[in-house]
C-alpha cells in the first residue's frame, strides 16, 4: 500500500467509522466531520486557475488536525480489510496462506 497516496485518499466515511471505533466522542467526531462537509477547492495554475469542485476524500492538506485524523484511521484499521480502501494500490496483506486465502475469498 502507497500510504503516500492513501493519506490523501482516505474516505471520509472511514475517517468518522475510525473515530467511532476507537471510542472518540460524538461531539468531537461531529465537528471533525463539520470541517470536511461541502469542502470545495481550486487548482492554481501559472496562467488561470480550475473552477472550484468538491473534495470528496482524503484530508485536509497542511492540516495539522491531518496526521492525527490518518493516525486514528490507521490504528482502527485491524477491524477493517485495509488492503481493499485503494483499488489502484491493491495489496492483500496475510500472516499465513491460510489466512490470505480467506481474505482473497
Amino acid at each position: 500500500m502507497n500510504l503516500e497516496k492513501a493519506f490523501y485518499r482516505v474516505s471520509r466515511e472511514v475517517i468518522r467509522w475510525a473515530m467511532r471505533k476507537l471510542g472518540v466522542d460524538e461531539w468531537i467526531a461531529s465537528a471533525v466531520m463539520s470541517m470536511y462537509m461541502g469542502v470545495r477547492t481550486v487548482v492554481r495554475r501559472v496562467l488561470r486557475s480550475s473552477d472550484n469542485f468538491e473534495e470528496k476524500v482524503g484530508v485536509h492538506q497542511g492540516s495539522a488536525l491531518s496526521p492525527l485524523l490518518f493516525v486514528i484511521v490507521m490504528e482502527a484499521r485491524d477491524a477493517l480489510s485495509w488492503e481493499w480502501l485503494y483499488v489502484d494500490d491493491l495489496v492483500v496483506i496475510a500472516e499465513s496462506k491460510e489466512q490470505l486465502i480467506k481474505k482473497l475469498n
